[in-house]
């Protein structure tokens, strides 16, 4: 072979090559959810593209209770969905779309929430959702949006009058899927809640009398104290439950402005608002 053929050939076969890599490039690109160009790998809280995909779309998808009155009602007689979730799902609608009514609400349970996310079926979880560290491993969360605590509901004339009056021959009501499961089994050691798949199963149970406590969440309590006030809330709080809104792992960029949102809606006042319209107090600390 000349000189000069090998020299083509080699060319081509180099420019061949570099072609090759740069399409492996932006296959790998494609799979990161990363929103990078070319084949660089995306930096740690970089951009995920969930945002734009929203905007493309033009409407937030959020996944909210239908069952849980004060946070995410379904009201009978509209059809509509109400609660302290739904409004604030709607400003978190407003700040990525400009329009609160570009919002469509799934009905999600503590048990299904996270596999919803997961499957792409919604892109937001705002349903009366505790953080915790392993669920840190499942999505990505939201700075702190409402503070609870673990608390007791009861018929008014219950001898139970706390935590410390359950026994593992107590027996106690709650909703699969609830940190609030675990917290009470560890507390009181032996005891087995009976589940039920959402909080109107739950509380019709314990009016019913198959259980004797209903537990979970204090503010999730005083909106079913409301609907019947023959039960009250006791004991006080004996746990924290801080709330926060979930999104898919790698979704920075919504992350992020669902935090800028909170922000926004806390230094305007609009939060302080909202939590009056629904708790009938203002936010702690106000």
């Amino acid at each position: 072979m000349s000189k000069k053929k090998w020299l083509g050939t080699g060319a081509a076969a180099l420019l061949l090559a570099a072609v090759i890599s740069g399409c492996g490039a932006n296959e790998g690109g494609a799979n990161t959810n990363s929103g990078g160009s070319g084949g660089e790998s995306p930096a740690p809280g970089g951009e995920s593209g969930a945002v734009q995909a929203i905007t493309d779309r033009g409407k937030l998808v959020v996944g909210v209770k239908y069952d849980t009155k004060l946070f995410g009602l379904k009201n009978t007689e509209t059809g509509d969905v109400e609660g302290f979730d739904i409004d604030i799902s709607k400003k978190i609608a407003k700040k990525l779309l400009g329009d609160e009514s570009k919002i469509e609400l799934k009905e999600v349970t503590s048990k299904t929430r996270i596999p919803m996310l997961n499957n792409g079926d919604i892109d937001l979880i705002v349903a009366t959702m505790t953080i915790t560290e392993d669920r840190k491993t499942q999505v990505d969360f939201s700075d702190v949006y409402f503070n609870a605590g673990q608390s007791l509901l009861v018929k008014k004339d219950s001898p139970i009058k706390s935590i410390d009056d359950v026994t593992k021959d107590t027996k106690v009501i709650g909703q699969k899927g609830a940190t609030s499961i675990k917290n009470i089994e560890d507390k009181v050691p032996g005891l087995r809640v009976l589940q039920y798949e959402n909080y109107q199963e739950a509380f019709t149970a314990l009016k019913s009398g198959k259980g004797e406590v209903l537990t979970t969440d204090n503010a999730i309590l005083f909106g079913m104290s409301q609907q019947d006030p023959n039960y009250v809330v006791v004991g006080g709080m004996f746990t924290d439950e801080p709330y926060g809104i979930a999104a898919k792992k790698g979704s920075a960029d919504l992350v992020t402005a669902v935090n800028e949102t909170l922000k926004e809606l806390k230094d305007s006042g609009e939060y302080a608002a909202i939590y009056e319209k629904w708790m009938g107090e203002k936010p702690p600390g106000e």
